[in-house]
């Protein structure tokens, strides 16, 4: 972690630069002000993560100073510190939100004892309200032994325990989020915070105040500081979720923080270094968004150093019966699948991968009437699909499902990229802006 701000407040230079020696040898950054009102002016351009205030002081004193923060909305910790200590300024002082009265001289030992709780109770503050609200979201666990699966178990346990930034593909609903958190929770930053922000679902003009946070006034509507996702995966993971959503302008920011590890708030001139894991993901291909200018090529290169590409679910049918049941004990049904309604799944090809899975598999548990799902509790077009032909200007088709078709149309472009390279697999792959391992995966479903 690293360290924090403190603002020392003390009409006395003397005292100002004992404390300043001291923090600093703590490992803190020191800013300071003369009395009550510089230290607002301070504030209002750069946080703090904690205040040191004298009691006494010209113009507004420290417990002037106190009322005011918690009159703005302001929690920032304070001590305040007197040479004139009575049992009612300090009780005057808790009772406005002082989180400790230290009288001078003081010890120096017993100070810094309390300035270092403080702030790990802050932290600890912060980060559990964050966490408070991720348990209110809820999250799955993985589930499935297949050949794929096995594949991306493997991947997580090699790139865990360092701090390399991940690019995690697939499609929508294939689980890229679980596998962030679980590279998270096998690596060495696993007791600090895994931080995920979602680009798409922000709007673009309050994603950067979401991943930097802002000073008081920075903007209209800002009453208060905010600490941004940055801050908040201090020494932890950042998840950026559908990162070719974020806008150019703000993937340059995002470079920047990449390359030299500082953020700074909006509305402040104040850098902070940061040490946070990076673990992104999309659902589009990422030389694909390059080229239509939704991702950075140099951003690309600067996330994708290790990649892990999630197999849709039509992919990895083999657990289709384990992640029915899963999500089954998950919702506490007491119900099992008929063979013939599991024939229905496995036939289906997913195209909204496990999260659609589970989607269906509640609808069926909330129709069925026993303790068993039968086809009837599955929705009609997985039992009765109705099959047509169909020609475009690209060749005919023999079902209107959508997904049949696109297999065929898949399967001409392979013979054709097959075709172009003489057969050989890699460049069919390059061809294609497939993995090998996903081509292999095509030829072997397709007989070729």
């Amino acid at each position: 972690m690293t360290g924090q701000r403190v603002l020392v407040v003390d009409d006395e230079a003397k005292m100002q630069r004992i404390l300043e020696i001291m923090l600093q040898r703590m490992g803190h950054e020191v800013a300071c002000a003369g009395n009550g009102t510089e230290a607002l002016q301070s504030l209002q351009s750069t946080p703090a993560d904690l205040i040191i205030s004298d009691l006494r002081m010209p113009g507004m004193s420290g417990t002037e100073l106190l009322k005011t923060l918690r009159e703005q909305g302001n929690d920032v910790p304070v001590i305040i510190m007197t040479a004139y200590g009575t049992i009612e300024s300090a009780v005057e002082a808790m009772k406005l939100g002082a989180c400790d009265y230290i009288v001078r001289p003081f010890d120096v030992e017993a100070l810094e004892l309390s300035i270092t709780r403080i702030l790990a109770e802050s932290r600890m503050r912060r980060q559990n309200d964050f966490l408070r609200q991720e348990l209110e979201k809820g999250w799955g666990e993985f589930v499935g032994n297949s050949a794929p699966m096995q594949k991306v178990y493997e991947h997580i346990r090699q790139v865990a325990p360092g701090k390399t930034t991940v690019l995690i593909t697939g499609e929508t609903g294939t689980g890229k989020e679980l596998v962030a958190r679980a590279i998270h929770r096998a690596s060495p930053r696993q007791s600090a915070l895994f931080v995920p922000i979602n680009c798409a679902a922000i709007p673009a003009d309050i994603l950067e105040s979401e991943l930097f946070g802002y000073v008081k006034g920075a903007f209209t509507g800002a009453i208060k500081d905010r600490v941004g996702k940055f801050e908040l995966a201090d020494g932890g993971t950042l998840f950026l979720d559908e990162l070719t959503e974020m806008p150019m302008p703000l993937q340059a920011k995002l470079l920047r923080v990449l390359q030299e590890n500082v953020i700074e708030r909006l509305g402040s001139n104040r850098s902070m270094p940061i040490d946070v894991r990076i673990v992104a993901a999309t659902n589009r291909n990422p030389r694909q968004a390059i080229n239509d200018g939704r991702l950075r090529e140099d951003l690309y290169y600067r996330v994708n150093v290790f990649n892990i590409d999630l197999p849709p679910l039509r992919e990895r049918k083999d657990d289709i019966a384990a992640l029915a049941a899963s999500h089954l004990a998950g919702q506490n049904r007491a119900c099992r699948i008929s063979a013939e309604a599991m024939v229905c799944l496995h036939k289906y090809a997913w195209p909204g991968n496990v999260r659609e899975l589970q989607n269906i598999i509640e609808r069926a548990a909330v129709l069925s009437r026993g303790d068993i799902i039968e086809i009837k509790d599955l929705p009609q077009e997985m039992i009765d699909p109705q099959p047509a032909t169909v020609t475009t200007e690209t060749g005919a088709y023999t079902s209107m499902e959508l997904n049949p078709a696109i297999e065929q149309l898949e399967e001409r472009m392979i013979r054709a990229a097959l075709e172009q390279t003489g057969n050989n697999k890699s460049k069919t792959a390059r061809l294609l802006d497939i993995s090998e391992r996903a081509l292999w995966y095509k030829l072997k479903k397709l007989g070729l």
